[in-house]
């Protein structure tokens, strides 16, 4: 293969009792789109943590070259000199800062020692043009969306000269049209002679932007296809990512569906700074028991919202309505009371609410339930050791044991443990605000199958997802939102991705 710009040569990574990355082996050709895919826990990050110098020469084995030339980067700094600039899924934007502010930072534009305001605004805006962003340079970070915020990130890496894009998981957190216009970004660039390496789950992206598709699979190179040379399915994605064909990528599930378990009935909150703002009108929602039912909606209608208003009031103010379980009514007023009530509430955000990620996975698991881990109000270190033992071998989290932090676990795996932490507390209706985002395939197999054994054993499951395919794969039951309104109510027979936003735009009309 000609014009290669980068080739990662035998790259061996080793933490202490995991070998990570094992002579991984990687090519990419100069103006391409080169999709690295796999399973959490592949190595893709890791892999692209030692090309940025986040991991330093001298940390792993093997040999980056970049340009034709060897290159030794010990620091974010010398990878990003020669052009190298990587987006991580975590955007590292300040969010009181302006665009402007954020593109430059630690690259000021200077002049005698002291910034150039006006040459800073003039290059910001020039920058957010490439981009297709028509916000005022000083806008403040804040007061936009996460699916521009990903455009800023992308405008400040323009700004460094970038001649190797890296991008995380870039649409993890964005909507089908944010996600669709970032794509649309990465191919117009690509067609300006830039060259970009995507990280994602998403294996429609992949097949609609990737030249070619590099898998990896327990820390080793499975495969490299060219997109051009044939037609590279997602069933042979999968195939080589999990090592197995996943014909069924949700596990049927035949299960009694009971009485009603949950009841919400006219939930109404306002918003949580601006409480003129009325966020929820008057939502009524029933979970049976075995049920999964799903929620679906856009980006801000007020899906998790609602959830998080239910779960102990975790959001939103001058909150209304009735909560019952079992036909009783609960006081859902606090955390605690939820709890005690039987719920239990698996957050989108899994790294700032989820998960205390400086602490064990032994930790994390029982966090909810200590009662069940204590004698006299004392935690016994042999019981909670057991119980996070039974739920890493129930849920099949992969790490070296549950002394292990959670930081150091991949997205899935940190998934799995927040799963362990609120089955735990034996909930009899389980909230999973998007469960399986940034999640890969085989991780989404599993958590479906535990979605299944739960409804198995009799419980209620209400799921939010902005995956219409992922919920009509799994849901019994969709109720459809929008602006804070439940606008549909669809058996799994009536429901189809047509059916649900025919139902959005309809409401969106009145």
């Amino acid at each position: 293969m000609d014009n290669i710009i980068l080739e990662m040569r035998n790259i061996t990574k080793t933490f202490p009792g995991v070998k990570a990355l094992e002579n991984v082996n990687l090519k990419v050709r100069q103006g391409e789109i080169h999709a690295l895919v796999g399973e959490n826990g592949a190595g893709k990050s890791t892999l692209m943590k030692v090309l940025s110098g986040v991991y330093p020469a001298g940390s792993y084995e093997g040999d980056i070259a970049f340009e034709g030339e060897v290159r030794n980067f010990r620091t974010i700094t010398d990878s990003e000199h020669v052009g190298i600039i990587i987006i991580h899924q975590e955007l590292a934007l300040v969010p009181l800062l302006s665009i402007a502010e954020n593109i430059f930072l630690g690259n000021e534009v200077q002049s005698g020692g002291v910034i150039d305001w006006a040459q800073t605004f003039s290059r910001t805006r020039e920058l957010l043009r490439k981009v297709g962003l028509n916000e005022s340079p000083e806008t403040i970070i804040d007061d936009i969306g996460v699916g521009k915020q990903q455009l800023v990130e992308i405008a400040k890496a323009l700004s460094k000269r970038v001649k190797l894009l890296i991008l995380d998981e870039p649409t993890a957190s964005l909507n089908e049209k944010d996600s669709d216009a970032l794509l649309n970004l990465l191919m117009e660039f690509r067609n300006q002679g830039m060259t970009s390496i995507i990280i994602t789950h998403k294996l429609n992206e992949v097949r609609k932007v990737a030249d070619q598709i590099t898998v990896l699979r327990d820390g080793r190179t499975v495969e490299t296809m060219d997109c051009h040379a044939e037609d590279v399915s997602e069933d042979k994605i999968i195939r080589n990512m999990v090592g197995r064909a996943m014909e069924d990528r949700y596990p049927p599930r035949s299960v009694p569906i009971g009485d009603t378990i949950l009841e919400v009935k006219n939930w109404n909150a306002f918003h949580q700074l601006h409480s003129d703002r009325q966020v929820l009108h008057d939502i009524n929602v029933k979970v049976r028991k075995g049920e999964v039912v799903g929620i679906a909606g856009l980006m801000g209608a007020g899906r998790t919202e609602f959830a998080m208003s239910v779960f102990g009031r975790s959001y939103g103010q001058r909150i209304s309505g009735e909560v019952s379980m079992s036909g009783k009514p609960v006081d859902v007023s606090t955390v605690r009371k939820a709890i005690d009530a039987g719920l239990a509430y698996v957050t989108e955000d899994r790294k700032h609410l989820g998960l205390v990620l400086n602490n064990n996975i032994m930790h994390n698991t029982t966090l909810a339930n200590l009662a069940g881990i204590s004698n006299a109000s004392v935690i016994d270190d042999i019981k909670e050791l057991k119980v996070a033992n039974d739920f890493r071998s129930r849920l099949r989290i992969r790490s070296s044991s549950v002394f292990q932090e959670t930081v150091n676990l991949s997205g899935g795996n940190q998934q799995k443990v927040v799963l362990s932490k609120w089955l735990f507390s034996n909930p009899e209706v389980l909230i999973l605000d998007e469960p399986t985002r940034g999640i890969d395939v085989g991780a989404k197999y599993e958590i479906y199958t535990i979605i299944n054994q739960l409804a198995a054993e009799g419980k209620g499951v209400l799921m939010i997802s902005s995956e219409m395919p992922e919920l009509l794969g799994t849901c019994d039951r969709i109720y459809v939102m929008n602006e804070g309104r439940i606008v549909a109510e669809l058996p799994k027979g009536e429901a189809s991705q047509e059916t649900i936003m025919r139902a959005i735009m309809r409401s969106g009309e009145k």
